[in-house]
């Protein structure tokens, strides 16, 4: 091959045979509406992240500035860092144990067995 040439290479469906692209929907939709904290079904789950492991709470219906409140008095309490997104709180650390008679004492519910 000289390096004048250029390859042409076609791999794929054509876009005008009736294929597009698909466009995903966001993981979790945020309710407009706002429930009392007995109303909720909280439930955990826990990813890693670069290798540490992150706790998520959620999914919570409650105005952000309210859940803002909430999350700084939770980190206070567990001495860790966290974060509110998309309607789920995130704390650094596996705190499954700890976070949950904190809420509980805030009037929120859980999933059973969870």
């Amino acid at each position: 091959m000289n390096r004048g040439k250029k390859l042409d290479f076609f791999i794929g469906a054509d876009i005008d045979d009736g294929w597009s692209e698909v466009q995903s929907p966001r993981k979790s939709t945020i309710a407009n509406e706002n429930l009392e904290p007995s109303s909720h079904q909280l439930f955990f789950s826990k990813e890693k992240r670069k290798g540490k492991v992150v706790t998520l709470v959620g999914e919570f219906h409650i105005p952000k500035s309210n859940c803002n409140i909430i999350l700084k008095m939770l980190k206070k309490k567990l001495g860790c860092g966290g974060t509110f997104k998309d309607g789920f709180m995130e704390f650094q650390g596996e705190l499954k144990d700890k976070i949950r008679p904190l809420l509980i004492d805030e009037g929120f519910k859980f999933k059973p067995k969870h």
